[in-house]
Parts: C-alpha cells; structure tokens; sequence
C-alpha cells in the first residue's frame, strides 16, 4: 500500500540539534528497510545539516511571504532552496497564514522548485487551499494536534469531506491528514478514508523509541 509519512520535528528538544539529525537517520533507515516514503521536517537550523547527512526528503516547517532584503528574524524562501530542501510546510496551525499569503508562498514555492504541503484545519478551508494548486492539502483539526486521539477516529467526515472537497477543486493535489496519529491502526484508518498518507510529530519525536515507534505506524501497510 502506498502512503507518504512527513514527520513535522517542531520545536521538540527530542528533535533539535544533534537529536534531530539522528531522528533523520531513523527516519532514513526505516524508510530505505520498509520501503515506504517518510519526509522529514526539522527546524530551519537544522535544515542543512539534515539535508548534507540523508537521503529521503527534508522540507523546511514554513518560511515567509518576503523578498530578499531588510526582514530580520523572517525566514526567506531562497535561504531554504539554498539549504537544499525539498519542499515545505505552508500555513501549519501552530504558524498561520493569511489566505493572500498562502498563496503567494504556493506560488514561490512552485518558482523554487519546491513541494508544498498546505495544512488546513477544516473541509471548507482545505477547498479554499486546493484552489492555490499546492502539491498536497494536510488536514488537521487544531484541537486534536498532540491529543493521542486520531482524527480519522474522531472526525472521520472531516478527512472524508477534505478529500472530496479537495478532489472536486484540483484532482491533482493530494491529500494528507494529521492530528494525533501514532499507530499503525490509525495510518490505516486514515488511509481508508482516501488520504494518500499522514502528516504526524509527537506520536514519533517524543516516543521513549522512535525507531520502534514509526516501526509500528508502518506494520499496518507492509
């Protein structure tokens, strides 16, 4: 079964520094041993080092509708395409956009030759997103982000509702959700319901073995 596991690093001490390039390397390993594809996404810190050590795609967490110049302490779009990164996380619920702004990194994102995964927290909202032609639409009500609760058990019409909504816009843009996934059970569930994978963090980074931890999201697929 295919699927796609992008693994969001956040902020988590677990996954900074010299932890977040051998998070990396787990995930290297677990996705080169299962075969199945697992896209990392650490801190801008992070984000050239990680690149220089693995192998599977590494996307930044965001980055800023702004041009080269005078904006200290934003993140370019440039500066992440020169770190060597893949693609990138738009409009995450921890770091929110305008829709103008969404947008216009969309745009940037496809000038740059980087994928774009859009995060949305609604049906409604992943319809608008869709419209911006984003690679991907990563559902993911805000209130069961690090729940333990998977939104595909919980809100499951959510899931159903921003695939068909996203669909009826844009059949090429995929589909992913997120929202307290960390088991193989809810991988599969979601995948069920039309996802083409599962955007996931604390599930994994926190977990006493993270290696076992993606170990078990994957055994429902393999």
């Amino acid at each position: 079964m295919d699927c796609m596991i992008v693994l969001n690093f956040k902020t988590y001490i677990e996954a900074t520094g010299r932890k977040a390039l051998e998070l990396a390397r787990v995930c290297e390993e677990v996705s080169k041993n299962k075969g199945v594809s697992i896209i990392v996404c650490p801190q801008h810190s992070d984000l050239a080092v990680i690149v220089g050590e693995v192998d599977i795609p590494v996307y930044a967490q965001h980055f800023d509708n702004i041009e080269p110049g005078s904006h200290t302490g934003w993140v370019l779009p440039e500066a992440v395409a020169e770190a060597g990164a893949s693609g990138t996380l738009i409009n995450h619920s921890e770091h929110r956009l305008s829709a103008a702004d969404i947008e216009a990194c969309i745009v940037k994102s496809k000038a740059l030759d980087l994928a774009s995964i859009v995060c949305s927290n609604n049906v409604a909202v992943s319809k608008a997103c869709a419209a911006f032609s984003p690679d991907y639409v990563a559902v993911e009500p805000p209130e069961l982000i690090g729940s333990g609760v998977s939104v595909s058990e919980a809100q499951p019409e959510v899931v159903t509702g921003s695939v068909d909504a996203v669909k009826s816009v844009n059949d090429k843009v995929g589909v992913l959700c997120g929202a307290g996934v960390s088991t193989g059970d809810d991988l599969v569930k979601a995948l069920d319901l039309g996802v083409e994978g599962v955007l996931l963090a604390s599930g994994v980074v926190k977990a006493e073995d993270p290696k076992q931890a993606l170990l078990d999201l994957v055994s429902g697929i393999l």
